[in-house]
């Protein structure tokens, strides 16, 4: 059993590490479409182009990526993600030395190229390290080490394009080469490491069933399906909680865009702490707790962002940029509300590797093809965020997070009730 665990160690750094890059090239699209904003005068609804065509790619993907996964294996897959994701990366090169009438263009298809990528990676990914744990409270565990180091990722990405392009109304796409450059490299590595890796494939082997039929066997548990919605409400929720956030303080001219962002920073920061403390306790205390304790904590902080006054100031600390590019923590005076927000990241942390782990408990051959539905769901990080948005527009910046009160909701009564497993589905496979 030593001898097996340690013969596993190799894949699971790999498979890390490629949680790692989704979040290294998703968090790449918001910051690239800043510097092509400002450089080619392109809108606001332009800039967030590159992050929308990372979720049409996964609503596309999602399923074609389970296929893809039951026919080949996690290991060819896995080859395949990271060479289109490589792909997605240096079309995104090509666009800082294109006209400006096209740059825009090459720059919004290379991001929607990667958005496969990181689809077919997160497809892998989560059912992989789940696997390797041996599925459980341990399967759980390694993938919150893998949320952990996306985190670490989600939190730098943006701090070392910041520092590459300086003064955002002065940024220039080539300034940001850099750091395409460490994405190909390292895509270029883990590639060919992969490439020499035995990786372990249990469902895979014993399932040679056809996708449709995996698939229709997969939504016959209930406990999958008001999982898959799970995942959709709650990238909805991630995404939503410090995005409309971003727009409110920067309204505000008392805070502004500069101290936003550094609010914002800090939020995915506490996503990173959630995320070790997830790890360090995930084989000790099961998924059905901790989803149930931060989903109802998540509604407590939400209920107080909503019926707090903004009136009401704290000093914040948060991560931030010296003048010297050092990454620090330092005070802000904010709303109370925004600090509240701020904390919910410390639930949001969590949540993914829980709803995962439960959702695909007892799925057996079926876990490939629930992992390429899971992917299509992603695209909920898109369309609750709009909604949210439009409320916002309508009824106020505040107001709008009774939508996110609903999703929490949703999730608390997932932990609590939705997912659990009935022993006529278990029999049945």
């Amino acid at each position: 059993m030593t001898t097996e665990k340690k013969s596993y160690a190799l894949p699971i750094i790999m498979m890390i590490a490629l949680f790692g890059m989704i979040s290294f090239v998703t968090n790449l699209a918001a910051p690239m479409g800043q510097v092509l904003k400002e450089q080619f005068g392109a809108s606001n609804f332009q800039g967030l182009l590159g992050n929308a065509a990372n979720f049409i790619a996964y609503a596309v993907m999602g399923i074609p990526g389970g296929m893809l996964l039951q026919r080949i294996g996690y290991k060819k897959t896995a080859l395949i993600a990271i060479a289109i994701g490589f792909l997605g990366v240096f079309i995104q090169f090509l666009s800082g030395h294109s006209s400006e009438t096209a740059a825009f263009s090459i720059y919004l298809l290379g991001a929607f190229v990667a958005g496969f990528s990181m689809c077919l990676l997160n497809t892998v990914v989560n059912p992989m390290l789940n696997t390797l744990g041996g599925g459980g409270n341990k399967g759980n565990q390694l993938i919150q080490v893998g949320g952990s180091f996306n985190s670490v990722m989600a939190t730098l990405t943006p701090a070392l394009v910041g520092i590459l392009i300086g003064e955002a109304t002065k940024a220039n796409i080539k300034d940001v080469f850099p750091v395409l450059y460490i994405a190909m490299g390292v895509f270029a590595l883990v590639f060919l490491v992969l490439l020499a890796v035995k990786i372990p494939e249990p469902h895979v082997a014993q399932s040679k069933e056809p996708m449709k039929q995996l698939m229709t066997g997969a939504l016959k548990y209930k406990h999958f399906i008001l999982g898959a919605i799970a995942i959709f409400v709650y990238v909805g929720v991630e995404v939503g909680t410090p995005g409309v956030m971003i727009y409110w303080l920067s309204d505000n001219p008392e805070v502004g865009k500069t101290i936003a962002g550094f609010v914002a920073g800090t939020y995915w920061f506490l996503m990173l702490v959630g995320r070790l403390i997830g790890a360090s306790v995930g084989s000790k205390i099961s998924s059905k707790l901790m989803l149930s304790v931060t989903s109802a904590v998540g509604l407590l902080l939400i209920f107080l962002t909503i019926f707090s006054s903004t009136d009401t100031l704290v000093s914040l600390p948060v991560l931030q940029r010296s003048a010297l590019g050092a990454l620090s923590f330092g005070m802000a005076q904010v709303p109370i509300n925004a600090m509240f927000i701020v904390l919910v990241g410390l639930c949001t942390s969590i949540m993914w590797g829980s709803i995962f782990n439960l959702a695909v408990e007892g799925l057996g051959k079926y876990t490939a093809a629930a992992s390429g539905i899971f992917m299509v769901l992603v695209c909920g990080g898109g369309i609750l965020p709009a909604i949210q948005g439009f409320v916002a527009d309508k009824a106020g910046y505040i107001s709008s997070y009774w939508v996110i009160v609903i999703g929490l909701a949703y999730i608390l009564f997932y932990a609590l009730a939705g997912s659990r497993i009935r022993n006529n589905e278990i029999q049945t496979q």
